[in-house]
């Protein structure tokens, strides 16, 4: 399958119980809601998707029900992102065994990494396999910051074919595509997370949104990506409008703890974030389900709609 990393790449969570073991059944309803609406990849064991919580035959059960649902029909993503960079190579051969299109890596560490060990790190995952990866770089959980040099350095090595960045402070995407683009090569796919700054950054050239909002709520994501691909700034505006109240949400709690309040009140699943991360209060999951109501009334689309 040609993985062009572009679109919603729509992130879901992954259902699992207090012993970390992957409700696949869940993991599925969500999968085939994903499905449903067409998101033109499933990235599966990202953060959103607790992959750092998960033991790997958890995270390869995670694989093969997501791969089983997906059954081809739309590129699968996969996180493999690991302390050892043993555990990442094994990780990834997991994943490309089970079905997945593509590999998802983030510089997990608890010694900081240096620019060089992140770069052999990187190397020794991507020739592990036959899968194009996407350099995950998020900072804000990693504390890992890319420089440019080590960027163009990746790049260039077989298979890495895409990075997912952070918000930059200013959001000056295109200044950022602009500096990056011509050094990272033909082909090389640049896209953004944090939902709250996506619908600017494909205005202004991104290839793709990795979404956490997409992961639960894809209908009413997927017409916000259009709207941004067609460079309909008003038509982006008015659907922003409806949903500011959950990235106001996002910003104050996080998106993890925010989606799964939501999928929980949307009765998707009952099972709550990993210890020690604790779910949102009560009266904070009615501050979720006034934000899905908003959204609910996006054109009369239903918050709840696959």
């Amino acid at each position: 399958m040609n993985v062009g990393f572009h679109g919603l790449s729509a992130f879901p969570l992954t259902p699992a119980d207090e012993d970390g073991v992957v409700d696949v059944e869940a993991l599925a309803r969500l999968i085939e809601r994903l499905d449903a609406a067409d998101v033109d990849s499933v990235g599966l064991l990202g953060s959103t998707g607790s992959y750092a919580y998960l033991s790997r035959s958890e995270r390869l059960r995670a694989v093969q029900a997501a791969a089983e649902c997906v059954k081809g029909k739309r590129p699968l993503i996969v996180g493999v992102g690991a302390l050892r960079t043993s555990e990442s190579v094994a990780l990834a051969r997991d994943a490309e065994k089970a079905g997945a299109d593509a590999l998802l890596l983030a510089p997990v560490s608890y010694a900081p990494l240096t620019q060089e060990e992140a770069y052999h790190h990187f190397a020794a995952v991507a020739g592990s396999t036959s899968l194009p990866l996407c350099i995950y770089n998020n900072p804000s959980t990693t504390q890992f910051v890319f420089g440019d040099e080590l960027l163009v350095r990746l790049a260039y090595i077989p298979h890495i074919r895409a990075a997912k960045m952070p918000l930059p402070s200013d959001m000056a995407f295109r200044d950022e595509l602009e500096r990056l683009r011509p050094r990272l090569g033909e082909g090389f796919a640049i896209g953004y997370s944090g939902d709250w700054g996506a619908s600017q950054a494909v205005l202004q050239g991104a290839d793709c949104w990795y979404s956490v909002i997409g992961g639960l709520l894809p209908v009413p994501s997927l017409r916000l990506l259009r709207a941004a691909k067609a460079a309909d700034e008003a038509e982006v505006q008015r659907i922003e409008a409806y949903f500011q109240p959950m990235w106001a949400l996002f910003k104050e709690f996080g998106s993890y703890r925010v989606v799964y309040a939501a999928a929980n009140l949307l009765s998707l699943t009952h099972h709550q974030p990993p210890l020690p991360v604790m779910p949102l209060s009560v009266s904070d999951c009615a501050r979720v389900e006034d934000a899905l109501a908003t959204l609910s009334e996006l054109d009369g689309l239903p918050a709840a709609t696959p």
